[in-house]
């Protein structure tokens, strides 16, 4: 339980990186005179891969039983 707590934490620190790197070549290839480094692009792929991964390791953390749903609690 506790490793599942560092993985979620660590790919979410990943998803944030990379788009603060997307952001970074945006404003930076943003300008006129410059030429398009794809930088962005690669950035934010990294970022779609990242989320895809970590959507899987929490649907097979839940299969194994690493992980239960709490849901809402039902208020009378």
């Amino acid at each position: 339980m506790g490793f599942m707590k560092y993985l979620v934490a660590l790919a979410f620190i990943g998803i944030l990186a990379s788009l603060g790197v997307a952001l970074f070549f945006m404003l930076r290839d943003g300008r006129e005179g410059r030429a398009k480094s794809g930088g962005m692009v690669r950035a934010l792929t990294v970022r779609i891969g990242l989320s895809v991964v970590l959507f899987l390791c929490l649907l097979l953390a839940w299969k194994l039983g690493y992980i239960q749903p709490g849901g809402l609690p039902v208020g009378k």
